[in-house]
């Protein structure tokens, strides 16, 4: 769409304004009117059906079972027993039934009502408990009906917490039903009481009292749910109270709070008090029932309004939609096609091509920062799309600039690393020559082992300076040709590490290393083995042991310390497995960086694990191509004993004199070294001269 360019904030408005004012006019009243009130109608007709007349069922079984208990209690015969088990089954039956409907409408219960249901159906599984207590005559006729009178009660709770029509007038009529309800309850309990006083022909202060509470609870309830029906319900109970069973009872209720005393046979008339309590329970249940039918009557007009309102939403609802949708359709087209263009232009940017560029540049190519930053959308007829787009060129445009020059930096430090590294390794190379010539020339021991020292610390500063160098991407200088004996070379890096005294090496004389990984494998074992001596006690050992394997040649790194977390146990052989770009702000990881160059460059493969003493152990694993088994085994040599604190000493085996006496030969400098590591120099061996010389004084 050329020619005039319109605001987002327009097209939206226009897509929106034909829906909301149709959908909230028409929708928004029907929706609050209609299609809440018919789901509520349909949820409170699930819940009447399958919870409310259930529980209903499972109240009057109660009510029978405690009579029936009563009646068992006070007269004790075998017949009464059996009806008495025969009630039960129904009582059973009825939570059986209670519990399997009510399953069915669990998420159109309310959550209060629900967790009385719950109760409800748990107190009716554990009866068992009471009736055993009936069964052995171990409770009174009191404490029986209480007990069952609080089952009971659990399940008038569960009306209390029942929504029955959003229209209050209904549901002011049901809760004065459910008063009503209970005010039967309790005529049932007095009819219990009363047999069981009957039965006894007296009744116990406790029973007296008892029913007397009875009395004013029965009338204040049936007072209160009948003060609050309209007239045409309340027509029926009063046409029960003027029945001549409702007048008995009340004679009977004073006759007993007027003339029973406690302890004392009861009066001639009492013989017809339980029939007067069943006969008002039963007329109460009817005029109740009524009642409650005559109520959900009056619920059906509402539904029929409700599906009407149903109906004609549903007419102007369609209408409106059909008119949202043409009118929509044509504006909305276009602004997501836009949008959408504009998204797959700022994805492509952040998932392909700058990924790309930094990868590229992180390999050294030159990029042009112009050619790399077209604009991200070429044109839009909205104006916040265009200006949108824009914007994201510019963005472009600054974090490609941005990566560039984080590029040169790079290069840059790179440089200075590599050219201040292998300055100081030529310095050092100076140096070590130097030292060599200086230790030909000197023979007071004493001066010798201090020059010695000196030579040791120049290896280590040499290994730092190709630290540098590796760093710098670069490779150290220095290198073989032919392959070195894989024992030289564990024991070239353990010389180049400061506590080397510490350092035990037991790797086998039969293989050798290929000359382009020497230098390398030199460094990334003097690295872990340092870091061994470092984060161990000054007092314990660290094991380097060697094995030939499956998949080339396995060196063992081992240290008794404290050990790593298991956490960053994990973090570390992670980075070491795929080693992140150099950060020159974690300078404490400097040796993990090299480690992990170094065998990323040969492709062997670094592993921390713990130790089985506690602390840690580094594994590497030399890959079958670099490594190479000899024709011919190295001659044995053995560890011979040294005082405390002076390096190890090697000799032949056996070394025998002429005198018959075990002596040392006399060694010539660097003749048991590898040619290899002489063409380099034989410096990292040169602490062993003092410690023979040592052993030669001693000897």
């Amino acid at each position: 769409m050329a020619g005039r360019k319109r605001s987002i904030r327009f097209k939206i408005f226009a897509i929106l304004l034909v829906p909301v004012t149709a959908l909230v006019v028409i929708w928004g009243f029907a929706a609050k009117l209609t299609i809440e009130q018919g789901q509520q109608l349909l949820r409170i007709q699930k819940v009447y059906d399958d919870v409310v007349q259930p529980v209903g069922d499972a109240i009057n079984e109660l009510q029978n079972e405690r009579f029936v208990s009563v009646s068992y209690l006070a007269w004790r015969t075998p017949a009464l027993h059996t009806d008495l088990e025969a009630q039960r089954r129904k009582t059973d039956a009825a939570a059986a039934l209670l519990t399997r409907l009510s399953a069915q409408a669990r998420d159109e219960t309310p959550p209060a009502m629900w967790e009385r249901l719950e109760d409800l159906l748990r107190q009716m599984k554990q009866l068992d408990v009471l009736r055993g207590q009936v069964d052995g005559r171990r409770l009174t006729r009191l404490d029986t009906i209480e007990d069952y009178s609080a089952v009971i009660e659990t399940a008038h709770q569960v009306y209390d917490r029942l929504m029955i029509s959003p229209d209050m007038d209904l549901i002011e009529q049901t809760k004065a039903l459910i008063l009503i309800d209970r005010s039967r309850e309790v005529v049932s309990q007095q009819s219990a009481l009363v047999l069981g006083a009957q039965a006894a022909g007296r009744m116990t202060q406790d029973e007296r009292d008892a029913f007397s509470g009875m009395v004013g609870k029965r009338r204040l309830l049936y007072q209160l749910g009948t003060s609050q029906l309209d007239d045409s319900l309340l027509k029926q109970f009063g046409m029960l109270n003027s029945t001549s069973v409702y007048t008995s009872f009340v004679s009977l209720e004073n006759d007993v709070i007027a003339r029973v005393q406690p302890g004392r046979p009861l009066p001639p008339e009492a013989i017809a008090w339980p029939t007067t309590a069943q006969a008002l329970a039963r007329q109460l249940t009817e005029t109740t029932d009524a009642a409650s039918a005559a109520t959900a009557a009056r619920a059906a007009p509402l539904a029929r309004g409700v599906l009407m309102n149903i109906g004609l939403v549903g007419v102007l609802g369609l209408a409106a939609v059909l008119a949202t949708v043409f009118i929509s359709l044509r504006f909305a087209r276009t602004l997501t096609g836009e949008l959408t263009t504009l998204h797959q232009a700022a994805a492509d940017l952040a998932g392909r091509r700058l990924p790309d560029l930094v990868r590229r540049l992180r390999q050294g190519e030159d990029v042009d920062v112009a050619a790399e930053t077209p604009p991200v959308i070429q044109s839009s007829d909205t104006i916040e799309i265009e200006n949108v787009g824009r914007a994201f060129t510019s963005v472009q445009h600054t974090a490609i600039e941005a990566a560039v020059g984080q590029a040169e930096l790079r290069k840059g430090v790179n440089k200075v690393f590599l050219n201040l590294a292998r300055r100081s390794q030529s310095l050092l190379q100076r140096q070590l020559g130097m030292l060599d010539g200086l230790e030909k020339e000197i023979n007071d021991p004493d001066l010798l082992e201090r020059l010695f020292g000196v030579d040791h610390l120049t290896t280590r500063m040499r290994r730092h300076a190709e630290g540098l160098i590796i760093l710098s991407g670069a490779a150290p200088g220095r290198g073989w040709r032919d392959p070195v004996r894989l024992y030289d070379v564990v024991r070239a890096a353990a010389e180049e590490v400061e506590d080397y005294l510490r350092v035990d090496v037991d790797v086998p004389h039969g293989y050798s290393l290929v000359g382009s990984s020497v230098t390398d494998v030199i460094h990334l074992l003097a690295e872990l083995i340092e870091n061994a001596t470092v984060f161990s006690p000054p007092q314990t050992r660290v094991h380097v042991i060697g094995e030939s394997v499956a998949r080339g040649f396995a060196i063992e790194v081992e240290d008794r310390g404290l050990g790593i977390p298991q956490e960053e146990l994990a973090h570390l052989n992670a980075r070491l497995a795929d080693p992140p770009e150099f950060d020159l702000a974690d300078s404490d990881r400097l040796g993990l960086f090299v480690v992990g160059r170094l065998a990323r460059r040969h492709n062997i493969r670094v592993s921390l694990r713990p130790s089985p003493y506690g602390g840690t152990s580094a594994v590497l694993l030399i890959p079958q191509e670099l490594v190479v088994e000899n024709e011919t085994r190295e001659p044995m040599v053995e560890r011979l004993a040294r005082p405390e604190g002076q390096a190890p000493v090697l000799a032949l085996t056996p070394p025998i004199g002429g005198s018959g006496k075990s002596s040392l030969p006399r060694r010539v400098r660097q003749a048991n070294l590898a040619p290899q590591l002489k063409e380099e120099r034989g410096n990292p061996y040169s602490s062993f001269q003092a410690g023979w010389r040592r052993a030669q004084e001693d000897s």
